[in-house]
């Protein structure tokens, strides 16, 4: 077969087999009369072979090699093979995920991008003073793009950079909250703390809706983050997890604060005490529980709180009955 013939068959151009042939990967078997090359059937599944390891990515080398050598391990080869692949893809997604987000900011001139590309670059810097820096400087001129703050979020350790970088994010918007949320999912617990951490420190609706969400978590730690922040938004659907929260012993004073704020309001106050009155009811409740609710009920205001002190100052537990005559004596100088 001539070798016109076989680049039609095969895909491979001419200019291509010469070259294969210059290098000594094929050559033909035979020559026609009038001196052309010729090819075997053999020749053409070798031109198939090559064609075939260069689609897995060899070099011209390797595949003389790899048909030449009878001695040949073509699975070191491979493993080789698949390391430089994903260390190519690691690199592409690298560059691309950048280009997303320098397009994100929308640039108005290359001022702006090399301004964006050396903030992206300084926040995932190995310098915790670098990474801390370039949160804070963030919005000033042009700001780094959410993404990159929320990725930061989530995987900072150091505390000082971690609270700048939430604060960049708290001038983020909807769009931070957003993409925040989607930590409080991940499998690693350390992830859900800063994610809802996060959301707990930025404002508006949509973080509130994100916090909403989180006190059905099943992670304890989220919802005591969740809770307390909500809280102090106004929240009443914070208050079961709150009251949780103080029989547990899990940042029961911050949760204790949070049920204060919120029984500022009247009707409020009368659903706290009563959920606080049910827990106390309860057998299972401990001692140790037991004085946290009575505490609890002292920054509750109104009826329902105060005969609650007032049976409480008859309790059988003695540490109980002296905090609730205590809370009682206190309601009465005011």
């Amino acid at each position: 077969m001539l070798i016109g013939e076989v680049a039609r068959r095969s895909g491979v151009s001419a200019r291509m087999l010469r070259h294969y042939e210059s290098l000594g990967l094929v050559s033909p078997s035979g020559r026609t009369g009038s001196g052309y090359r010729e090819y075997s059937g053999q020749d053409i599944r070798r031109v198939f072979h090559i064609e075939s390891l260069r689609s897995l990515g060899l070099s011209l080398r390797e595949i003389g090699r790899a048909l030449d050598d009878p001695g040949f391990t073509p699975s070191l080869l491979v493993d080789d093979l698949v390391r430089q692949t994903r260390e190519r893809i690691a690199a592409e997604t690298e560059l691309l995920t950048l280009l997303s987000r320098v397009d994100a900011s929308d640039p108005a001139g290359w001022d702006d991008v090399l301004q964006v590309v050396a903030l992206l670059r300084a926040l995932g810097s190995k310098s915790a003073d670098a990474r801390q820096r370039a949160a804070l400087s963030s919005g000033d001129e042009v700001p780094v793009p959410v993404e990159a703050l929320v990725e930061a979020a989530l995987s900072e350790t150091e505390p000082n950079v971690a609270g700048a970088i939430r604060w960049a994010l708290a001038r983020s918007g909807d769009r931070g909250a957003a993409l925040l949320a989607q930590g409080l999912g991940s499998p690693v617990a350390a992830v859900r703390e800063r994610a809802v951490r996060s959301l707990a420190e930025m404002p508006g609706e949509e973080a509130a809706a994100r916090l909403r969400d989180a006190l059905d978590s099943p992670d304890p730690v989220v919802r005591g983050h969740a809770a307390p922040a909500l809280g102090a938004r106004g929240a009443g659907d914070a208050v079961p997890t709150l009251i949780d929260m103080v029989v547990a012993g899990r940042n029961d004073t911050g949760a204790a604060d949070a049920l204060g704020v919120l029984a500022r309001d009247a009707p409020a106050a009368d659903r706290i005490a009563a959920g606080i009155a049910d827990r106390l009811a309860e057998d299972t409740t401990r001692a140790p529980a037991r004085g946290r609710l009575t505490q609890a009920l002292g920054s509750v205001p109104g009826a329902r709180a105060s005969r609650a002190l007032v049976e409480l100052a008859r309790d059988e537990d003695r540490a109980v009955a002296l905090t609730a005559a205590y809370l009682l004596r206190l309601r009465d100088e005011h």
